[in-house]
């Protein structure tokens, strides 16, 4: 019975281990694409203005 509760306890960890690291890929994700949107809007910007630098 000790080695089935210690098994738990260790799936349990790495469930909560995967779930914190699938959370911070998907915030990282979404941090990604703001950056890209913002970096071809000032792309964008520089362009249309016509400063070539």
């Amino acid at each position: 019975m000790n080695g089935i509760f210690i098994f738990i306890i260790i799936v349990a960890i790495v469930l909560a281990i995967v779930g914190g690291l699938v959370k911070a890929v998907n915030f990282l994700l979404w941090v990604g694409i703001i950056l890209a949107i913002l970096a071809l809007i000032g792309w964008l910007l520089r362009s249309l203005s016509g400063r070539n630098r």
